[in-house]
């Protein structure tokens, strides 16, 4: 196998799977350890989204330090890091757990974008689209056993939490350490990108409103990260309220389809550096529809529930590296890394107020209301995603 698919990139895909394996069960063990402790939505929220607000706020910083130093450097020390964040969990109650989110975050701004980084600058870019997604599937299929397993802990009594929490810290540290990107593919660096200037990631902030492409792929990832942090947060609660429904079955099927949906489809992801809006306008239609299943399930049973998770599924399977993959095409290449970061920046805002922002209109209302709220967001973005140009001019 050559490409994408070569040895070396499958280790890292590995090392992505056992990275975020943790996240997979903390998902579900916080919110029903936060509201077994009496804890309200709004403070789950906070807990929870402290974690990506942490790795939006680090994110910038990530890409340039990472393109001084080399991802593989920053990657060995960042999954210290997380070590130390995993097994602070198994020493402290919520309050620990606030820190061990925010500790979390600063690995996974560094994490994520040493190893999306690597892989863009490793690959050619026709092969730009499949590395990505499978990236983005290898970080997803922890969430097909992670919810099961999480309620299994929860339901048995917490005795293991601590001996998984330490073994996933110590693999990963372990094989992370092994994990080798082939220099050998990456492009030579042009005079442009040896002159960014060091204040680029100050001054970049302002591209998020002046670059059209990077304003119009960051709200889309903006709105679709907030339903799917409002999934994250609040589905182990909302699961309790719908007759038969299982939190660990939906978060399971969730992830079972955005693992399918970015193998098979992933070389259907456009790799061209043009806007498709009919393409992003039906993702967007699916999240929609995606949210007013789960808000409707309150009412439809069961079966709407799950038909939710699995239109979630498909839209989180193809926003993300969809959107992604059109930068790298679009973006200048002297502070492209620095303007990626800002635009994961934005996922990871969105996926944090899907907890803060989404926590205290569920106390106010309802999850069936507060997923409802997420469904009129998601409709604006179909309207929003429409674009008449065919072909954007790429930056240099």
């Amino acid at each position: 196998m050559s490409g994408a698919m070569s040895w070396p990139f499958l280790r890292l895909y590995l090392l992505v799977l056992l990275y975020f394996s943790a996240n997979a069960i903390l998902n579900v063990i916080i919110p029903l350890q936060g509201s077994a402790l009496g804890a309200t939505n709004t403070t789950i929220g906070l807990i929870m989204g402290a974690y990506l607000f942490t790795t939006m706020f680090f994110r910038p910083w990530a890409g340039q330090i990472i393109k001084k130093y080399g991802p593989i450097k920053i990657l060995r020390i960042i999954l210290i890091l997380n070590g130390c964040a995993l097994i602070l969990y198994t020493i402290t109650g919520l309050g620990g757990y606030l820190v061990a989110r925010m500790l979390q975050g600063v690995s996974t701004a560094f994490f994520s974008m040493a190893l999306q980084i690597g892989i863009i600058d490793a690959l050619p870019e026709k092969d730009r689209s499949q590395g990505i997604s499978l990236y983005s599937l290898f970080s997803y299929i922890p969430g097909i056993i992670g919810p099961l397993l999480a309620l299994g802990i929860w339901q048995g009594g917490m005795e293991y939490f601590s001996f998984v929490m330490i073994t996933i810290a110590v693999s990963a540290v372990i094989f992370g350490y092994s994990a080798k990107i082939d220099e050998k593919d990456k492009e030579a660096p042009s005079s442009s990108d040896e002159k960014e200037p060091s204040s680029s990631t100050f001054a970049s902030f302002s591209e998020l409103f002046k670059n059209p492409h990077l304003f119009k792929s960051s709200v889309i990832m903006l709105v679709g990260s907030v339903v799917f942090g409002a999934v994250t947060v609040f589905i182990p609660l909302y699961a309790e309220q719908i007759e038969n429904g299982n939190a660990g079955v939906y978060l399971m099927l969730m992830a079972i389809t955005v693992v399918v949906c970015r193998f098979t489809l992933r070389k259907s992801i456009p790799s061209d550096g043009k806007w498709h809006s009919r393409f992003m306008m039906g993702t967007m239609f699916v999240l929609a529809l995606g949210a007013q299943f789960v808000s409707f399930s309150i009412t439809g049973g069961a079966a709407f529930f799950y038909m939710g998770a699995i239109l979630l599924g498909i839209a989180q399977a193809l926003i993300y590296p969809t959107l992604t993959t059109y930068l790298s095409f679009v973006l200048p290449k002297f502070n492209r890394n620095v303007l990626l970061g800002l635009f994961i920046a934005m996922a990871d805002l969105g996926v944090s107020f899907g907890g803060v922002a989404m926590g205290p209109l569920a106390d106010l209302f309802s999850y069936s209301i507060m997923y409802q709220i997420c469904a009129v967001m998601g409709a604006f973005m179909i309207v929003f995603s429409h674009d008449r140009r065919k072909v954007l001019v790429v930056q240099t």
